[in-house]
């Protein structure tokens, strides 16, 4: 179990209500370029149509609007901080059973996710803010890869 500081929930609550969710979340998987950079992670995006190019991948509307589904998937998270594990149980099994998702691409995105916020929120992505975040999003990586182990 995940111990959190009242500052920690404090910070991780200040990001969410900070955050354009139809800007960030597709910036993550566009600008920070997930299936440009990690081409490999293209294969799980077949039904999306054209991601030959990073030019195709950033004029995408499904990877854009994926983006955006997967940031407000994350409110699940910061709405159950004291529970991810089971909070994230089903998405688990999805990502492994159903669509086979290798589970180090989450570590991946939430890398690029992390490099989004922080040039987002600038200086006030202090080493303080950087750190619960940090924390945050590697609770969730694990949660999402608990069905692998």
């Amino acid at each position: 179990m995940v111990v959190w500081t009242d500052q920690e929930r404090a910070y991780i609550q200040d990001i969410f209500s900070k955050l354009n969710y139809e800007d960030t979340g597709p910036k993550a998987f566009i600008y920070c370029m997930v299936l440009v950079v990690y081409p490999w992670t293209q294969r799980y995006f077949g039904g999306f149509g054209n991601l030959y190019s990073a030019e195709a991948i950033k004029s995408n509307p499904m990877v854009a609007a994926h983006g955006t589904v997967v940031l407000h998937g994350l409110d699940k998270a910061m709405k159950n901080m004291d529970d991810i594990k089971n909070a994230y149980a089903d998405l688990s099994v999805l990502h492994s059973e159903k669509l086979h998702v290798d589970p180090d691409n989450f570590r991946l995105l939430a890398d690029c996710l992390t490099i989004v916020i922080a040039a987002t929120m600038g200086s006030s992505f202090t080493a303080n803010v950087q750190a619960a975040w940090q924390k945050f999003i590697a609770v969730v990586v694990s949660a999402l890869s608990r069905q692998y182990h």
